[in-house]
């Protein structure tokens, strides 16, 4: 039995290897040391000192070209898990065929923090840094690597100088090295915008599986992507790295992204992106020193919301903190800076201007119907009324509000999230003051609006990655409460932090949120996402003499950005949306 069951498994193992391909590729000539080529030299360093990944050591390499001039900032290749591909060999080559502009790799591997003894393992950090989404290893490698690389010098004494534009820059690597590098692009796309990615590890290990759908849903980003893979690669409880992989390329081709892919037979080795990188040089330096353009994406919200060539515009910035966006009829945007308790303006002529030196830390903002001013006023825990003339009338006390929104026959819905006093509530205030607390419970409730038809009442969760929705009873009161919208949450985050909400006349709802504007459609289902240039957004609102410009605060910050849709302001006779498409 025993002799069956070994020649069983020789079988067994012998049909394997017959049904695995050799891999066996040609052999580019750029691979291959050449006489009389200028070659580059390879420094190898160590660094210790990490304030991301604290306690981890790390050996990595520098490549200096033999035709780099310190005078004049060079191009960068960064590869995770050291030295791969040949690289330097067909760095010297490119290089000198002017295939690739002058350029300096550096060659970083995973850190590891070492054990106090001979009896423990070391911690070996590969999956934590390369694997998981996020910004912490694209921070890791622009503030500590880089700036470590560049105290370095050649052995004749050339000084190192790196170019800080992303068009000048590429990064890759294989398997959680190549999702590694397109996390480090996707993050931060003005400091990368070339990637090659083999055998990359896009499935369920520590949330990759997760970029086919955000790729299709976030506005393009100025990226060029290289993919190899082959058909034998893994299958296993992570997931499918072949088919993981074609439906990276699926959706980074719906997105409009220039990406070129070469698939195999091979298994999860290194041996067809080594054949293949010169190729990949090639490509993805292709039209050096033209930029990396953004893609069109195929994502028809994207379309119905977007005007070509629009981009954000900085309305003004060196605040403490902005919020509380709201448009009055005429299209004038204001907005708070609440630490300051100032209030701007932004006029007819685009230019914010300093409106009130007393806001009394006002967040929230709404227009009512009166043309009046509502604010929720943080620092005296009121919510007040603005004339025109200036006047102010108290509509409510004791309110720890934070926003607001005023409906067309005058009631006030107010926010009041967690605190040590009170829980989270949904305030009513009716127009002759009555103050009834209509909702409870939600975890830091933040934001709300109305629907265009002004019978249902959006809210936002913010410790959590809902939107919830209620209907409007003809009192004002609420019912049919449900969690409504689903959020996308960043990967080092337990939360999408929703904020502001504002909705269009065609029933969209914008939602600031922890990674961008999240666009969702009448259904609660996010189909859009705007990234904006500082990070994380507070508050929207539309605004401009149509309705059309979206206004964002953003910490010290605020955008606008033209749009091809129309804000539903509250102040107007409500509209009823189209029926959305289920």
């Amino acid at each position: 039995m025993k002799i069956l069951t070994t020649i069983a498994a020789i079988c067994w193992v012998g049909l394997l290897s017959a049904q695995t391909p050799v891999e066996k590729y040609s052999v580019d000539s750029a691979s291959v040391e050449h006489p009389g080529i200028p070659k580059g030299e390879v420094i190898k360093c160590s660094f210790d000192h990490s304030s991301v990944f604290p306690g981890t050591v790390r050996d990595y390499w520098i490549y200096i070209p033999a035709q780099y001039k310190p005078d004049h900032p060079a191009c960068l290749y960064v590869n995770q898990d050291g030295i791969q591909w040949k690289a330097p060999t067909v760095f010297d080559n490119l290089i000198n065929s002017h295939e690739m502009p002058v350029t300096i790799g550096v060659f970083v591997t995973p850190g590891r923090v070492a054990a106090d003894s001979n009896l423990a393992q070391d911690r070996f950090n590969r999956s934590f840094e390369y694997d998981g989404l996020g910004d912490n290893y694209v921070r890791f490698i622009l503030d500590e690597i880089l700036p470590d690389v560049e105290k370095h010098q050649a052995a004749d004494g050339r000084a190192i100088h790196l170019s800080r534009s992303g068009n000048d820059r590429a990064i890759g690597g294989s398997s959680s090295g190549a999702i590694c590098a397109f996390t480090a692009a996707w993050e931060r796309p003005d400091a990368f915008s070339r990637v090659f990615s083999a055998i990359g590890t896009y499935v369920g290990l520590r949330g990759g599986d997760r970029y086919p759908t955000l790729i299709r849903k976030y506005e393009p980003k100025p990226i060029r992507v290289f993919l190899q893979d082959g058909s034998n690669d893994l299958n296993i409880y992570g997931g499918d790295w072949w088919k993981a992989n074609e439906t990276m390329e699926r959706a980074l081709v719906f997105a409009g992204y220039e990406v070129r892919h070469v698939w195999g037979e091979g298994q999860h080795s290194g041996a067809h992106g080594t054949a293949l990188f010169p190729d990949v040089m090639r490509w993805l330096w292709k039209d050096w020193p033209k930029a990396v353009a953004k893609g069109n994406s195929s994502n028809q919200f994207l379309h119905d919301i977007l005007i070509a060539g629009q981009d954000w515009e900085l309305v003004g910035e060196g605040y403490g903190f902005t919020e509380g966006s709201a448009a009055s009829a005429n299209g004038d945007v204001f907005y708070q800076d609440i630490p300051a308790s100032k209030t701007y303006r932004v006029g007819a002529d685009g230019k914010a201007t300093l409106f009130s030196s007393d806001a009394k830390k006002a967040s929230g903002t709404c227009f009512g119907p009166d043309g009046d001013r509502y604010e929720v006023a943080g620092g005296t825990k009121q919510v007040l009324r603005y004339g025109a003339s200036g006047k102010v009338t108290v509509v409510a006390s004791d309110i720890s509000g934070n926003d607001l929104v005023v409906t067309r026959n005058g009631n006030v819905y107010v926010t009041s999230p967690d605190g040590t006093e009170r829980p989270s509530k949904i305030y009513l205030i009716r127009p002759g003051g009555e103050k009834v607390a209509v909702d409870s419970g939600l975890k830091f409730i933040n934001g709300v609006c109305l629907t265009p038809d002004q019978t249902q009442l959006y809210a936002a969760e913010s410790a959590s990655h809902w939107i919830w929705v209620y209907s409007i009873r003809p009192d004002g009161t609420l019912y049919n409460k449900q969690r409504y919208g689903w959020l996308q949450v960043p990967d080092n985050q337990e939360n999408a932090w929703p904020d502001g909400l504002k909705c269009d006349r065609e029933g969209r709802v914008f939602v600031t949120s922890r990674i961008g504007i999240q666009v969702l459609d009448q259904l609660g289902r996010v189909n859009a996402i705007l990234p904006v240039p500082s990070g994380q957004p507070s508050n929207l609102c539309f605004g401009g003499k149509n309705f059309d410009v979206l206004y964002v605060t953003s910490g010290s910050k605020v955008y606008r950005r033209k749009l091809s849709v129309r804000g539903a302001n509250p102040f107007e006779t409500p509209n009823k949306p189209p029926r959305p498409r289920l």
